[in-house]
């Protein structure tokens, strides 16, 4: 099931399918780790506001409800 990444619920992973969005978007987030292709794991997600804390490749990191909305993913089901 394909969502944004500020659909999927606390503990759930999902492979980044696609970024949309312009260069600086992509680079911000190529700068943090997460790149198609990467498989993330939401750590802190509360409903409806404040930032997504995910971990990828080992670290955490926290992602705005906007960024969040541009990255594309592949919940695991």
């Amino acid at each position: 099931m394909n969502a944004t990444l500020d659909l999927v619920k606390e503990g759930q992973k999902a492979k980044v399918i696609n970024i949309y969005g312009g260069w600086g978007i992509r680079q911000r987030l190529s700068g943090l780790g997460i790149h198609p292709g990467d498989t993330i794991t939401v750590k802190k997600s509360a409903i409806m506001q404040g930032p997504i804390l995910v971990s990828v490749h080992g670290n955490q990191v926290a992602l705005g409800r906007g960024v969040a909305r541009k990255i594309i993913v592949e919940v695991a089901e």
